[in-house]
This record gives structure tokens, sequence and C-alpha cells, in this order.
């Protein structure tokens, strides 16, 4: 049976107050190191909160293109300490020989500098009334940002409401679980948006692309190279959003405005 690894954990910590202290209990987010092992071979950790680990280590296979489907994956296993996923594969992915560090708090890597990445075509166009919606909706799915703070949360959308949602300290982590979800539970998703609470860098772009999200919203900004991506993916790419505002950085033609 797995060790339960809780995604907090309660310290006692002194709030002051002006010139005045008290002591009290409060939540705070837990992390683990997660080795994720590939036919009995370490690949590398991840920074993360134990919570989905499976699906963190198969989404993200996933997104960096190791894997196409889950067909591929023979057998996993979480190990009974919850810090090491095995996966079984169906066939020797050549491991790669360097991991770029990605930018941010808890970063994740990728093995990809410009993978090959699809351009969504725009057939439909969506309503604002909806995008503010479904940032009105993410805000009641932070379950464990109420509790303790630190944390990100990012949801897989279609036209009518939030389907996933996962946190995690680590942003890009999220959206690795995300992929895994969507994996192990083989949803087919169609008209797929991305609402994230992190900053929308050129790696969470290609996630979200490999993803096939053609909106991305989040509630802070994009990176200039995540622009240019969205910009030549066809995807409508949303920064600073508010239930009653936000910028449109490319394609706000997807957008009934």
């Amino acid at each position: 049976m797995t060790a339960q690894i809780l995604p907090f954990q309660s310290h006692t910590i002194v709030q002051v107050q002006g010139t005045s202290y008290s002591r009290q209990e409060i939540a705070v987010v837990n992390e683990i190191s997660l080795t994720l092992t590939i036919n009995g071979e370490e690949w590398l950790s991840f920074l993360c909160t134990p919570l989905h680990q499976i699906e963190l280590a198969i989404g993200f296979l996933y997104n960096e293109n190791i894997i196409t489907s889950l067909a591929e994956i023979v057998d996993y296993r979480l190990c009974e300490s919850g810090d090491n996923v095995d996966l079984w594969l169906s066939f020797s992915p050549a491991k790669p020989r360097s991991w770029i560090r990605t930018s941010g708090c808890s970063g994740g890597s990728t093995s990809q500098s410009s993978p090959n990445l699809p351009v969504f075509e725009i057939i439909r166009t969506y309503p604002v009334k909806h995008i503010y919606t479904l940032i009105d909706l993410l805000y009641h799915q932070q379950s464990i940002y109420k509790m303790t703070g630190g944390i990100h949360t990012s949801a897989i959308c279609d036209l009518n409401e939030i389907v996933l949602t996962v946190e995690d300290i680590g942003r890009h982590n999220t959206l690795d679980k995300l992929a895994g979800l969507m994996l192990l539970h083989h949803l087919q998703i169609d008209n797929k948006i991305l609402l994230t609470t992190g900053r929308v860098s050129s790696e969470m772009m290609h996630k979200a692309i490999r993803l096939g999200c053609e909106i991305v919203v989040s509630r802070t900004s994009p990176s200039a190279l995540a622009v240019q991506l969205a910009q030549k993916s066809g995807v409508t790419l949303i920064g600073y959003a508010k239930r009653n505002q936000f910028f449109v950085y490319s394609h706000p033609e997807r957008l009934d405005l």
C-alpha cells in the first residue's frame, strides 16, 4: 500500500500585527522531490506537490513528445514512499543528454527547444462573457490555494464548463498533470481552453499547444516568446485575466468583441 503524503502540513507561526504578536497553526503547502524512472533507468526529478504523481510523470512524457499515446505505456507504479514513479514503455526511448531548466520557481525541465507545433485555425468564435464565466469558475476551483496559498492552479475547459482542475507548486507541473489525467481517463475534449494562475512562458505555451488548447488564459502575464509562439500557432493568448477585464496578446479575432 502506497504511503499517503499530504499536499500540506500544519505549522505553528507567529503572526505580527503592529507591535503585538500571536501564535497560531496554519497550513503550508507541501513539496517533494519526485523521481521519474523509465524502463528501470532514472531520468530526472521533479519538485512538485504530492498529488497526481503518476499523472505528472505520464503527462510530462506526453508533453515532451516522448510518448504519443497511453498505448505506449506497458505499466506504471508509484512507489510506497510516494516519491518515485516507475514507468515501463513498449519501446526504449533515448534519454536526453541534457535537460533545459525552465523558468520560474520550482521550474520544470524540458529536452526540447523548438518542437514541431500544430497551427489552430479559427473556425469558431467565443463570447467574451464566456471567458469571464470561466475565469470566475477558476477562483472557486482553488481548494488547496484557499488553505495554504503558494500554489498554482490550471484547468482544462470546453465550451461550457471546467472539465479538469489540478494544483501544484510548479506551474509547469500543472500542465503535465492535466495531460496525464486526460490520457489515463481517455478524455476527448473538444474546443479546449486552458486556464492557469501561472505566468505563461515559452515552455508553458509549448505544453498548452501540445494539449491542443486554442485559447490560453492566465491571471498574470505572458513572456514575449510565448506571445510569438501563440501568434505563430493560432492560439488566442489572454493575460491579466480578471472577472471583468483581460488583455488579448494574440488572435483577438477568435473572440466576439
